[in-house]
């Protein structure tokens, strides 16, 4: 889920733009602006490492389309489950395209205005053939106990509400992790925003009924992963400095040793992320979803012609899914992606 900026005064505009050498031209006002090509869906090499993980010359499927900003994908059995964060729903979707919705206010609030980040967000499979759910409006982690019916699981901490929870994975001990940052932070019923109860933006660990914050410094974590072999924990930073950390993780979730893997100019920085079998990072962001090794290396760039929020290895793990703004992509990997610690087959 991204932050999106509110929009420039028309003085503080020029400014900018005389700043980056591209004031207005006097006289050219009506010019139009250059069309941009389209882009067409693509794997872009920038290592020969990459050729392991992925076809660079296949072609991306785009699987459905027609919604407003996709979200959480999440595999189970045998279709892909997906929030509209802005458009409040959840649905399905099967390999053939065939779109289910699952629950129409899935971010738990029965009113709000259109399109704002309100609905639910990222998803896993949990115990018990049931999910988890990041719900932005509601501000809770929800849990899912057939598809699209969603109860309150986790709400406050130390007596204050959550933000808006984001994104959701459970570590190889079965502790359940989760991105909780400020960007809906929900809206009430007269269409009031909500006020931020908690002072900072954490990543929480929910373990044997106790919820606990490891992280408290990142001002807008994002998305959340564990490498293979569950001694590394991921998490991103949205802005207004975007990076990706990573965590050595010990014992009941200590974390240590906390060093930048690569960092992202600008204040749009990564969002969504997922590890494949060989530990490395595919993670969205400016430019397309990063192919990124442990030690920060990019060895290449999907490129889509609308913006990546998130994805989610399916399948047999050789299938990728992408939540990619009003359309869901799909793509065959020939590394194995790590499949969620409950997957549901």
């Amino acid at each position: 889920m991204r932050y999106v900026p509110k929009p420039l005064c028309a003085l503080a505009m020029v400014a900018m733009l005389a700043a980056l050498g591209h004031a207005p031209v006097a006289g050219a006002q009506d010019a139009p602006p250059a069309p941009r090509a389209p882009v067409t869906p693509h794997i872009e090499r920038l290592d020969p490492a990459l050729d392991a993980l992925v076809d660079v010359g296949q072609p991306i499927e785009r699987v459905a389309t027609g919604f407003v900003f996709t979200e959480g994908p999440m595999w189970v059995k045998d279709r892909l489950f997906f929030s509209d964060v802005r458009d409040d729903k959840m649905y399905a979707v099967t390999p053939s395209g065939k779109v289910e919705l699952l629950n129409g206010e899935s971010g738990g609030l029965a009113v709000h205005p259109p399109h704002v980040d309100v609905g639910s967000n990222g998803m896993a499979p949990s115990t018990g053939n049931a999910s988890v759910v990041a719900r932005m409006g509601a501000r809770d982690i929800a849990r899912m106990e057939a598809p699209g019916q969603l109860k309150p699981y986790i709400t406050h901490y130390d007596g204050k509400r959550l933000n808006s929870p984001n994104d959701v994975v459970y570590a190889p001990d079965g502790a359940l992790w989760f991105t909780d940052p400020p960007f809906g932070l929900g809206y009430l019923k007269d269409g009031a925003k909500a006020a931020q109860e908690l002072p900072f933006a954490g990543v929480f660990r929910y373990a044997d009924g106790k919820l606990t914050a490891p992280i408290t410094d990142m001002p807008l974590p994002n998305g959340i992963g564990f490498s293979p072999d569950g001694k590394t924990l991921y998490v991103d930073n949205f802005g207004p400095e975007g990076y990706l950390r990573a965590y050595d993780l010990g014992a009941d979730g200590k974390l240590s040793n906390m060093r930048v893997v690569i960092s992202f100019p600008g204040r749009q920085g990564p969002d969504g992320l997922k590890i494949d079998m060989a530990g490395n990072i595919w993670m969205t962001g400016p430019g397309g979803i990063r192919i990124i090794t442990p030690q920060g290396k990019v060895l290449g760039q999907i490129r889509l012609p609308e913006t990546a929020a998130n994805l989610a290895f399916a399948e047999d793990g050789h299938t990728l899914y992408i939540t990619a703004s009003t359309s869901i992509y799909r793509l065959h990997t020939r590394v194995a992606g790590e499949l969620p610690r409950y997957a549901q087959h």
